[in-house]
């Protein structure tokens, strides 16, 4: 039988010094697996020539030449990428991770015969073996599933095998942090609240019931909020489904070596009192007790700017003059306007 191609989806803002190595390493891992890909890049109006550089590259008028830490051994895509491929769809407007994905879901689902589309995070990179595994999957329906995320810069540590959710915090975790590659075992899909939006596959089952991922938290919680929304489909995972993530490269994530950025704090504890209020507003009491004593914790270290982050994204205020610069004059406004 022959499998139905499958969507991918990958949002890039300032992804230029990146983008390519997962675009070159995803085709050629999907070559080496036989197996059928539609890809749709989604530019979030990047200031940088990350639009230039993709049709460069996939036209061949730039050679590509792959970093010497690259995880695995590389086989180079032939260029030109053949047509219908890759498309790339500059969104006009950076209205945030989840408004990106949208675009490319709609773009993707359109077309009849694609049933799954990977949400894939543009500063990672593809080993062979992830896309077959993803889209040879048969396990029944299922609405979202996941693979194993690494760490680029440490392939034998574990970023995320899934999400956990504290529903009296908030707080979200990824399961199996920091833990060994390959010695970890895999989670049950029925131990996860959520799939990891670095690595995410939305079934078209899944799509018609839950519909758009939500839009008004900007950046993070999205992937938690809709992977409320299933209803009766289950998570599924895949072991197989390896990629390596560089975390955080774009907005500043906490990764091993280093503290979130204000402009990530603000962002994640905007979208947590968001969440909480959405899904678990008995938790509201427990979740700002919980911020409170961040707070503290952070206050405590000498982070002070970090601490005024929080509580500026806690209360829903708008951030200090560090974050907002960070924000063009037409993403601020729809940010704003759209969550008040």
């Amino acid at each position: 039988m022959t499998l139905a191609p499958l969507g991918v989806v990958l949002v890039a803002y300032n992804s230029a010094d990146v983008i390519l190595d997962c675009l070159e390493t995803l085709l050629a891992a999907a070559n080496q697996d036989g197996t059928a890909l539609r890809v749709v890049v989604v530019d979030n109006a990047s200031p940088d020539d990350g639009v230039a550089v993709i049709r460069d590259w996939a036209s061949g008028a730039a050679a590509y030449v792959p970093p010497v830490d690259l995880p695995f051994p590389h086989r180079p895509v032939p260029k030109p990428v053949p047509a219908g491929t890759l498309e790339v769809i500059p969104a006009g407007i950076n209205g945030g991770f989840a408004a990106g994905v949208n675009v490319g879901l709609r773009a993707l689902f359109a077309d009849p015969g694609i049933d799954r589309v990977w949400i894939l995070n543009p500063d990672s990179v593809v080993p062979p073996g992830t896309p077959a595994a993803f889209a040879r999957h048969n396990g029944g329906p299922f609405s979202l599933m996941g693979g194993r995320v690494l760490y680029y810069d440490k392939p034998d540590v574990i970023q995320s095998d899934g999400g956990t959710l504290n529903r009296w915090t908030g707080v979200t975790g990824n399961f199996n942090l920091s833990r060994e590659f390959p010695g970890a075992a895999m989670p049950r899909a029925e131990d996860l609240a959520f799939i990891c939006g670095a690595s995410m596959v939305a079934s078209r089952a899944f799509w018609d019931v839950a519909g758009s991922i939500p839009e008004e938290y900007f950046l993070y919680y999205e992937e938690v909020d809709w992977a409320l929304r299933r209803g009766p489909l289950p998570l599924a995972v895949v072991a197989e489904a390896i990629i390596y993530h560089r975390a955080g490269s774009s907005i500043g994530s906490a990764t091993l070596e280093r503290s979130a950025s204000a402009f990530s704090i603000y962002f994640k504890s905007r979208s947590r009192m968001k969440f909480i209020r959405r899904w678990f507003p008995f938790a509201l009491t427990t979740t700002l007790l919980y911020s409170f004593a961040k707070m503290a914790q952070l206050t405590s270290r000498g982070e002070g700017q970090a601490a005024k982050a929080m509580w500026d994204g806690t209360k829903g205020s708008l951030p200090q003059g560090h974050v907002l610069d960070r924000l063009s004059p037409e993403t601020f406004r729809l940010i704003f306007r759209r969550n008040g």
